[in-house]
């Protein structure tokens, strides 16, 4: 129950992303909700033996270090080692509210989906970036207008993990995201 009344904070931890149609931030709660729901309608695009329960478990609790650690915007210039560490010992303290042979079950969905290296992680961080930029379109780029990055960060920091899992959901999204900075953001 510990556990259940701090993942219940992730409420309160506010993101750089809007709701679809910009009115607010969205919450890192919404959006691991969001992803699981993502998960579970795209699925049919996952290569071969991905475990969408797996992938929707690791999308349930990815997010739950922003508790202590923040959320780190994708496009944010920040340190990226001091992210790791700060993120890795609210893993050990969240998960550590959990009996331990649960905790260590949860940890270690977490740390496969900070690896990235197993198709199901794969799957799940490409969805992690996938959902983001869909809010952007839907709000007409609310976020991306506050926080100006240039279409080469997106490509980089959005479309490289999407495409090394789902290539057919970055040929989907790509041409609307790179339309939408050329009318908005021509200098880019």
């Amino acid at each position: 129950m510990a556990f259940l009344a701090e993942a219940d904070k992730l409420k309160q931890i506010t993101r750089a992303t809007t709701v679809g149609d910009g009115s607010r931030a969205e919450n890192s709660a919404e959006h691991s909700w969001h992803l699981a729901l993502y998960a579970l309608v795209l699925g049919g695009h996952a290569p071969q033996g991905v475990d969408i329960n797996r992938v929707i478990a690791m999308l349930l609790v990815h997010d739950l270090v922003e508790i202590d650690a923040g959320d780190v915007p994708i496009y944010a210039n920040s340190d990226p080692a001091a992210t790791a560490q700060a993120e890795a010992a609210a893993a050990t303290r969240i998960f550590g509210l959990l009996p331990p042979d649960q905790g260590a079950e949860l940890r270690a969905l977490w740390d496969e989906f900070e690896a990235a290296e197993t198709p199901d992680a794969q799957f799940a961080k490409a969805l992690d970036r996938f959902q983001p930029p869909n809010q952007n379109l839907a709000s007409d780029g609310v976020s991306w207008r506050a926080h100006a990055p240039k279409l080469a960060q997106v490509e980089a920091r959005v479309g490289a993990p999407i495409a090394r899992s789902v290539p057919e959901l970055w040929a989907w999204i790509a041409p609307q995201i790179r339309a939408w900075f050329a009318r908005n953001m021509p200098r880019d």
